[in-house]
């Protein structure tokens, strides 16, 4: 099953995923870039179906402003599958002092536990959440730029053992799309198979070579940049995904949009908001690869990724 803020569902139900967004967030890293507000969450995430998105993947993680009441309240109101995220992000977005820094490993990894298996509670506190709670339906991590802390390596860890206790994938956030491998090895160390690990923004680093490695070693690679043209215009993310095809590798490919800020939100006056994926990106991608690499990217490779597999140790 995919495990949804609204209950566990089919992996044929998901359809078309947007596989890595926000929709509630808050962190010291991004100062002024709040998203709190339920009905812009709302109105972003209904103009987005009704251009063919069904499902999100909200990866707001533990300490970091998520709000599974709200998830909750934004999937019934649009009608699209949100998954939520347990687990953590990496040092930037906590601060000095902030439990998640200083908790050991048996400590971290009880409260990802707790989240998938009981609900999230809507803040830090290590209680069990009601039974009527939202679920979380995947586990974040992250590593900074070029390394992998010694506080991230816990927290990995800690990740290490919610996935391997449930089946629950793990998205990891690479910094630039730096340590794809480093943070391959150190999870496969921690007997997390291949196929439970996401490495997000790797588009940002778009190295073929290095694309079609990691892919070889059976990982999910999460690109999420469409419509940020600061990074590098579409075409090329585009000449990217056609080369990844070529060799046959569009079978680990997923897409998202990663809009964790209020500039990038329509609803909040920015762009290039929730409706690019559908309205402007994929229509692009679809005329360059057509059917069925097209589907495999944004309907097959999801359901796969985020389904648990709790035999997958």
């Amino acid at each position: 099953m995919i495990v949804t803020v609204l209950g566990p569902i089919e992996a044929g139900e998901l359809g078309v995923t947007d596989a890595h967004d926000h929709l509630f967030l808050r962190s010291p890293a991004l100062k002024g870039q709040e998203l709190d507000d339920l009905g812009k969450a709302v109105e972003e995430v209904g103009n987005a179906a009704r251009g063919g998105l069904q499902a999100i993947v909200e990866v707001t993680p533990i300490g970091l402003g998520r709000r599974p009441a709200k998830l909750r309240a934004v999937a019934q109101a649009t009608g699209v599958h949100l998954i939520g995220a347990t687990g953590y992000h990496r040092d930037a977005h906590y601060e000095e002092g902030h439990w998640v820094r200083d908790a050991p490993v048996e400590l971290l990894a009880k409260r990802i536990l707790l989240d998938l298996q009981w609900g999230m509670h809507p803040d830090d506190w290590l209680t069990q959440a009601p039974l009527d709670a939202a679920r979380a339906g995947v586990i974040k991590a992250g590593a900074s730029y070029q390394r992998i802390s010694a506080l991230e390596e816990r927290r990995l860890i800690a990740a290490a053992i919610g996935s391997r206790e449930t089946g629950a994938p793990i998205l990891v956030h690479t910094e630039i799309g730096t340590c794809g491998h480093e943070i391959v090895d150190l999870l496969t160390r921690e007997r997390v198979k291949p196929n439970r690990i996401i490495l997000a923004h790797l588009d940002r680093n778009l190295d073929l070579d290095l694309h079609r490695e990691i892919a070889d070693r059976g990982v999910w690679l999460e690109y999420d940049t469409p419509g940020r043209i600061k990074y590098r215009p579409d075409s090329e993310l585009l000449d990217f995904i056609d080369a990844m095809v070529e060799t046959g590798h569009h079978g680990a490919i997923l897409l998202g949009l990663d809009l964790g800020r209020r500039d990038y939100f329509r609803a909040y006056g920015g762009g290039p908001g929730l409706t690019y994926l559908m309205d402007n990106f994929v229509p692009r991608l679809r005329k360059r690869l057509g059917f069925p690499a097209d589907e495999m990217i944004l309907v097959d490779n999801p359901s796969d990724a985020f389904l648990w597999l709790p035999d997958a140790t």
